[in-house]
């Protein structure tokens, strides 16, 4: 009897003793695939915006500066995508007309960049952006000329883009927030627009980060 119940007892303490290493392991059960694991990492290191130079849709060129003591709300994209880009900018759109519209412009600013430049120059942007009823103010579309520079921010907000040979590009997509001081904070799931909305909201309601 006693050595049947030391071994359950070994057994509970070896079985508690996995679950504590694989909490530790996946940030709290949260990272239970690499993608996770990967956006958990983003938002505790929130990276900082690099210096980079951005051309919107107008012409006209500046540095996330532009946007000091504010929020930006940013998604990453080409024009010629077919696939998941024209959904994730009308999912913006959809949180950019669910935010009260005081914080618009006001305390949070839209931001798509375009990891296509050759092909994504102003005019281009400013075509695309009419799609989804982007007003080029208080949600721009921009890209960055500097090929070196594009792979800084993409490397520091962890977007994959890999060209496939034909013009087009395999992509992970997000939304993005990042706060007044520059700093990436949040990595959202895009399908989840009222989760986003709801979670931007709340942020802008405290004044937090």
């Amino acid at each position: 009897m006693n050595k049947n119940r030391n071994n359950t007892i070994a057994s509970i303490i070896v079985i508690l003793f996995g679950v504590v290493l694989f909490f530790i392991g996946t940030d709290g059960f949260q990272a239970f695939t690499a993608e996770t694991a990967r956006v958990n990492q983003l938002i505790d290191n929130q990276p900082e915006f690099p210096d980079v130079t951005l051309e919107d849709s107008n012409g006209r060129k500046y540095s996330i500066s532009e946007f000091k003591d504010k929020y930006v709300f940013i998604t990453f994209l080409y024009t010629s995508c077919a696939t998941v880009c024209p959904q994730l900018e009308l999912n913006m759109s959809q949180v950019y007309d669910l935010l009260p519209p005081k914080y618009i412009g006001e305390e949070i600013v839209f931001l798509s960049i375009s990891f296509d430049p050759a092909r994504d120059d102003p005019s281009t942007l400013n075509r695309y952006k009419d799609a989804f009823n982007s007003d080029g103010e208080t949600w721009r579309m921009a890209r960055i000329p500097d090929q070196k520079e594009l792979d800084s921010l993409l490397k520091e907000f962890g977007v994959i883009v890999i060209p496939d040979g034909t013009g087009n590009f395999a992509h992970n997509s997000a939304f993005y927030l990042v706060n007044k001081k520059g700093k990436l904070i949040d990595v959202m799931d895009y399908t989840k627009v009222d989760e986003a909305a709801e979670k931007v909201s709340r942020i802008l309601n405290k004044g937090v980060k």
